[in-house]
Order: structure tokens, then sequence, then C-alpha cells
């Protein structure tokens, strides 16, 4: 061969490797493709069974499963606040004690067909007599008291219902400075009109109110937090004890997203009680286009109440409540 040859044959093979190693990629890249779409077609026909459906993110439910608080649930909460135990259950004992405690009493109050659902309503904007720094005569919860009370809840698969006593604060305000609990799938909301008072008033002097509008406006604000984070119903209760609590009451909204509750707020004999009950409790009415409600709720005094009614007296109630909070 000549001297002249020799490179030529070297560039002969040098083209032929690089040809080889064309055609090796091709293949691979023409492998990879044959995968996806045999991938692909395996996704439309099954429907989603296949990889894609096991990566979606879950759909988000209550603790105890489903997405539906009122009417599925009974739910049975401890109320109060850290501050004094004067503020109730959750003023008594850590929050991880009153959850305990309150995870041995539900089951009282389970029937065939309704299970029920835990809550620890803690007051998480505390009406003050004092004026504070901003003269709105209230307290805001800590982030970290919020959080540990939900935690609580989280250990016996409950709720966290967060009480608001705006003092002379606004209540839609102090409802949206709670969004980030709000908008998880296990915190609802709870509104007490009787520590809203007007400015120039102090919490506590007189007996506050509020209407039925701005009540509409919270469960509209609910709503649509639960439409845009797709959560389950959220709870909301409305405390009262006197008819001109919650002005316009027969205006109140129903929303199916947001389970509405009349909560009887008053303390005394049994006979009292119920008496009170039957006044303010709503008819009970089952059907698509109620579903928010408003349902109806009654409140047990471990202190203030003389004679404390059993959980059969409570469910002997006409209607029987839908939700029952223990203070």
């Amino acid at each position: 061969m000549s001297a002249a040859g020799a490179p030529r044959r070297h560039r002969r093979d040098e083209q032929e490797r690089v040809y080889r190693r064309r055609r090796l990629v091709a293949l691979a890249l023409a492998v990879v493709a044959l995968v996806l779409l045999v991938r692909g077609c395996s996704a439309v026909v099954g429907g989603g069974g296949g990889e894609e459906a096991s990566e979606a993110a879950p759909v988000p439910e209550l603790p105890r499963g489903g997405r539906l608080v009122l009417p599925r649930h009974r739910v049975v909460a401890y109320y109060g606040a850290p501050q004094d135990p004067e503020l109730g259950i959750l003023g008594e004992t850590p929050p991880e004690e009153a959850a305990r405690k309150l995870a041995r009493r539900v089951d009282d109050y389970a029937r065939p067909g309704r299970p029920v659902l835990p809550a620890l309503e803690l007051i998480s904007t505390l009406a003050q007599s004092a004026p504070g720094d901003d003269g709105l005569h209230r307290l805001r919860q800590s982030d970290e008291t919020i959080r540990r009370h939900l935690r609580a809840a989280r250990a016996i698969k409950g709720l966290l219902v967060l009480d608001v006593q705006p003092g002379q604060a606004d209540f839609v305000e102090e409802v949206r400075a709670l969004e980030p609990y709000l908008a998880q799938p296990d915190v609802g909301l709870a509104l007490d009109p009787e520590w809203s008072v007007p400015e120039g008033t102090q919490p506590g002097s007189v007996i506050g109110s509020t209407d039925a509008e701005l009540v509409n406006e919270v469960s509209a604000y609910l709503a649509r937090l639960v439409r845009l984070r797709d959560l389950p119903q959220k709870l909301l209760i409305v405390h009262q004890f006197t008819d001109e609590m919650i002005t316009n009451r027969d205006r109140l909204a129903s929303r199916p997203e947001v389970a509405l509750v009349v909560n009887m707020d008053g303390f005394g004999t049994a006979e009292l009680k119920q008496g009170v009950y039957d006044r303010l409790s709503l008819p009970t009415v089952r059907g698509p286009d109620t579903l928010g409600g408003p349902y109806n709720g009654f409140k047990l005094f471990f202190r203030e109440d003389t004679g404390l009614m059993s959980p059969r007296d409570v469910l002997a109630l006409r209607p029987a409540p839908d939700v029952v909070v223990y203070e």
C-alpha cells in the first residue's frame, strides 16, 4: 500500500465509526419513542389506572374520611382558650389531654349511619375588657398556640374550629387573618356575636350581636376558599342564646360548601336550656338544596349548667342537635 493510500483508509474507517454511532443513537431514540407511545395509549385506554394516576395529588378529605361534614357526621367539640380556666375546658387542661378526653366521650353520641367527628373549638380571637395596643378590645392567639391545638385535634382525627370573639374589631377582617389555617382541610370556623360590640362599648358590658348579612359574607368567603382549593365542606358555627344576637336570621344563606350551624349557647337547668333550644332551633330539612344548612347546635357547660345533661338527654331534643359543644 502506498503512503498516500493510508490517510484515505484512515478517513474511511473514521467515517464508518461515525455512521455506526449515529445508527445506534437513532435506534435508541426510536425505542424511547415506541415506549412513550405505548404508555400514552395505555393511559388513554386504561382511564388513568397507570403510573400517571398514582402520581396525582390526592383529593383533600376530612380527618375521618369523606368530604361532607354535615349531615354525614355529628360533631362533638370541646371549647375554650388557654388563657384562663373560666374560658372552658381548653383553659383547664392542655389541648393534648383535652383531646384524649374528648375522644373517649364522642362514642356516646355515635348512632348507626351517623358517625361522630370530634373537634377542638379554640377561641382564636379573644374579646378583652382592656383596649389593647390597637384599641380593638381583642387578643389574637399566637401561631404556636393555634398550631398546638391543631396538632392535638389531628392526633384524634378531629377538626380544629377557630372561634372569633372580635370585640370592637371587624368580624370579616378577623376571619381573613385566619386564612392560612382555614385553607387546610381540617379547620373550621365559629363566630361569637355575643362579643361583637360597637366602638366605645366594652365587651362583656352588653350582649353583642351580628346580622345575617355579615354571616352570609363570611360563608361566601369560606365557600370561595373551598372551591379554589378543592377543600372538603367547611364547618361554620354561629353562637346564639337570644333572639337579637343574629338579626334577620331568616335571611341566612345556605351554601353546599359550608355547613352552617346556629348553636344554642345558653346555660342553666336542663328545662331552661331546652326551652331556649325549642325557641331558637331551626326546622330540620334535608335535601340537595339545603345541604349547607342551617343546622342546629347545642352547648353544654361543665361549670355553669345545673345538672349536666347526658348525651341521651341531648339526643332526645327535637330536632336532635347536629353539633354538640362542651365548654
